[in-house]
């Protein structure tokens, strides 16, 4: 039998998550990354899927009415911001998030549906977005809506988040922060050089989620070789906590170059992450992992680092 293909997400509606042409999260990055894995030898294993646009109860899942509401009516005015400064209310904000938000289920539904081995969103992985605000350019947390729409829509139940942005995965990290079952890993650069400050080592989660959550921060110049011992830590986390399901969010801006970050990652990194995980989700998750794109403001870094988790996810067939 056939191997099962790869999605890749891939329209103009999940380009157009972005806030103008002098923003580091402009809509150019979507095409971009495309332009580059179009040049490749493995693109025949890859299977282009549309985007799909979330309706309000999915958003429901993890996010507040109030906040959802408040998102509607600032989207339709397109002035000010949704949060102290970094993420403008763009007009038709609401609904270009909620196409982010619909395409990572749709993500999800092809993995469980066994359409797809694995699957990869570009534009997605919006980790800073809380329950109840937006943050850090993320208007809504697809990745918290993933996990919540793994358990009401498909029974699942203990899912693993893997976050290597530059940035911690602040609105996942607190989201979950109580809950035993959504097990987190994220390597980010210390939050007392980097945005948004959180993600100490010690915090591992409270109350009878405590020990099942891991962060590692990391030290601004980090590299490959630091991202490796540190990622053996990660490895090792899992098999301890097997997941049913991987999320992984592999933003980009943790690589030399990033003109908001400092860390100094190649796209091996990714490469090394996304092979890996796919090997744990072979193990213990009946193969089923969705990646998310995630930060990165180097065009030249995203377009690498993402064609080289998808690579990854290729090889690992």
């Amino acid at each position: 039998m056939a191997a099962q293909p790869v999605y890749v997400y891939k329209g103009e509606a999940l380009a157009q998550y972005g806030f103008g042409e002098d923003h580091p999260f402009g809509i150019d990055r979507h095409d971009v990354f495309h332009d580059e894995l179009a040049a490749q030898s493995f693109e025949s294993a890859i299977v282009y899927a549309a985007p799909r646009r979330a309706s309000v109860d999915d958003l429901a899942l993890f996010h507040t009415a109030e906040y959802i509401d408040f998102v509607s009516r600032r989207s339709a005015d397109g002035h000010g911001y949704l949060d102290a400064g970094d993420t403008p209310a763009m007009a038709g904000i609401f609904d270009s998030a909620r196409d982010v938000v619909g395409t990572t289920l749709a993500a999800v539904d092809a993995v469980m549906s066994g359409s797809a081995r694995r699957a990869f969103v570009p534009i997605a992985g919006l980790h800073h977005a809380a329950r109840d605000h937006a943050a850090g350019f993320c208007v809504f947390n697809d990745c918290g809506i993933a996990v919540e729409y793994l358990r009401k829509k498909h029974g699942l139940q203990r899912i693993a988040y893997v976050d290597i942005d530059a940035h911690h995965g602040d609105g996942v990290f607190y989201g979950f922060e109580t809950d035993p079952d959504l097990i987190f890993a994220d390597l980010h650069e210390d939050g007392r050089y980097l945005y948004p400050g959180t993600g100490a080592e010690s915090e591992t989660g409270r109350g009878r989620a405590a020990g099942t959550k891991l962060n590692i921060p990391m030290q601004p110049g980090a590299g490959d070789a630091e991202f490796a011992d540190a990622w053996t830590r990660v490895e090792d986390y899992l098999e301890q906590h097997p997941p049913e399901f991987l999320l992984f969010q592999c933003g980009a801006d943790s690589m030399a170059g990033d003109p908001i970050t400092h860390l100094r990652y190649s796209e091996d990194a990714h490469g090394r992450a996304a092979a890996a995980l796919c090997a744990i989700a072979e193990r213990h998750a009946q193969g089923r992992i969705v990646a998310t794109g995630g930060g990165g403001y180097n065009r030249r870094n995203l377009a690498r680092a993402w064609t080289r988790v998808v690579q990854s996810f290729v090889e690992s067939q």
